[in-house]
């Protein structure tokens, strides 16, 4: 079945998956003083949202709002930056540091590009939140597409989040969601990567930067 024929069958409606992909894309960005001030509202719009993906939003917005800024400052580093078994770059699960994660940016740049989606120099292509962004504001089926593609990503970084009992686990099931039920495909691609991990370059590679913070588009 295409992409498209399963999203017009998914209980969620389109506005309601892009508002899903918005506020994921908002609550998974580093919490600075602007995301803290937006939370009253970020809330508001999740109670619009059907279950799921409604508690799970809102679980991590109350955590969010519930936590001094430090804390929260500290647990995101230590949760996204320090650890590349949950990193937020989508191409690392499947490609790791190698010549064939350049191919799988490159995808991620050309699809962007084709919608008129310009990105900032610093952030790079697979980064979930910018993904997010693009299929909640620019290009719902073309975003959604990406995430799907990458989905066993996704379902790594959501086993990752859930094994250190972190209060992010809840964005990333609200993203899965919103997508297509997971094939026999995914699953046993899930379970070679959990298994081996992101392949390694053999030969001289300069390595892609690791993962780390980048900022969504406003």
């Amino acid at each position: 079945m295409s992409l498209f024929k399963a999203l017009r069958r998914h209980p969620i409606t389109d506005r309601q998956r892009a508002l899903t992909h918005r506020i994921a894309a908002l609550v998974l960005a580093h919490p600075d003083e602007r995301l803290l001030a937006d939370l009253p509202m970020l809330r508001q719009a999740a109670e619009e949202l059907p279950d799921p993906p409604r508690a799970d939003l809102i679980g991590v917005i109350e955590w969010l709002a519930a936590t001094p800024p430090p804390e929260l400052a500290e647990t995101y580093v230590g949760t996204f930056d320090l650890h590349r078994r949950s990193c937020l770059h989508l191409t690392y699960y499947a490609h790791g540091d190698t010549r064939n994660r350049g191919a799988a940016l490159l995808s991620f740049s050309n699809a962007y590009r084709r919608a008129g989606f310009l990105l900032d120099e610093d952030e790079l292509p697979d980064h979930l939140c910018v993904v997010l962004e693009f299929a909640a504001t620019v290009d719902p089926v073309g975003g959604t597409r990406l995430l799907n593609r990458y989905r066993a990503g996704l379902e790594l970084l959501h086993l990752a989040l859930r094994d250190a009992d972190s209060l992010y686990t809840g964005a990333v099931t609200a993203i899965n969601a919103t997508l297509p039920p997971k094939t026999d495909r995914i699953d046993d691609k899930v379970a070679r990567l959990v298994a081996q991990g992101p392949p390694v370059e053999e030969v001289g590679l300069a390595p892609f930067p690791p993962p780390e913070t980048r900022s969504v588009h406003s």
